[in-house]
């Protein structure tokens, strides 16, 4: 699938206090958030959803937050 997140891939990135807590609520030891989300989002099984200014990505049992504009991770979680 083809859209604005996925043709600006590279432009994703996050505040070291958002990669905390990513790696936070994800249970991420030494992995590199902003890198394992871009894997996540690139993933054929992701899918889309945007909602106002944010991206949401659901890949497996994760939810992805990307701001529309800025290319910002704000979160990603465990789905419900």
């Amino acid at each position: 699938m083809s859209n604005d997140l996925i043709e600006n891939i590279d432009k994703l990135h996050t505040t070291e206090m958002g990669a905390e807590r990513i790696k936070r609520n994800l249970a991420l030891t030494d992995a590199d958030a902003v890198e394992w989300c871009r894997m996540k989002i690139t993933d054929k099984a992701a899918v889309f959803e945007k909602k106002g200014k944010n991206w949401y990505v659901r890949n497996g049992s994760c939810v992805i937050t990307v701001n529309a504009g800025s290319f910002t991770l704000i979160t990603a979680h465990r789905g419900k």
